[in-house]
């Protein structure tokens, strides 16, 4: 999973490089995820084996369906992440590469909260049967298997942006990047 980090570290900070105003005027998260996917797009084109995936903005679709994932007290929740990389199903055995959830920090807590448990439902492993069907070929009904959840969260007062990074259900990276520390 490091090759996706170092993929999105790399478009995050020319993102930031260029767009660091478009944060600090403090505009919808919606916003800022679409001015961040064409940096990923690029990224993401560079490596051979990442040119037919796709980088979507509030996508909330599986296989025609409604996306959806088990929380830990076993309810289905419907998902909209705020960006994903995936294949849209055209790569059966490596469908989703990035989720990422975005929020500002002034948000209320139980919304941190919920997007960074998705986070560890999506980046749980397909390799369990209580995610993938029992033929170990069609595509779950519910959507997990992500092989790199971001949460990403901007403290435009403090001038900070957080960065989380999950894998296999858990998170396995915090840090902090100042707004005086992107070089433009």
């Amino acid at each position: 999973m490091d090759y996706l980090k170092e993929i999105f570290s790399i478009a995050n900070n020319k993102f930031l490089a260029k767009e660091l105003s478009l944060i600090k005027s403090d505009v919808s998260e919606r916003c800022i995820c679409a001015s961040l996917k064409p940096f990923i797009e690029h990224e993401i084109q560079k490596k051979l084996k990442y040119q037919n995936y796709y980088v979507d903005v509030e996508y909330n679709r599986n296989a025609g369906h409604v996306k959806t994932i088990i929380n830990d007290k076993e309810e289905i929740i419907k998902i909209t992440c705020d960006l994903i990389v995936h294949s849209r199903g055209e790569n059966e055995n490596d469908d989703n590469l990035i989720a990422l959830e975005m929020k500002k920090s002034y948000r209320a807590q139980k919304e941190k909260d919920a997007d960074r448990n998705r986070l560890i439902a999506l980046t749980k492993s397909t390799s369990t049967n209580e995610i993938w069907s029992y033929d170990g070929k069609t595509f779950p009904e519910h959507v997990c298997g992500y092989s790199l959840g971001v949460y990403y969260e901007f403290d435009i007062l403090n001038e900070i942006i957080m960065i989380e990074y999950y894998i296999n259900g858990k998170l396995v990276e915090k840090f902090h990047k100042r707004f005086l520390n992107i070089k433009k």
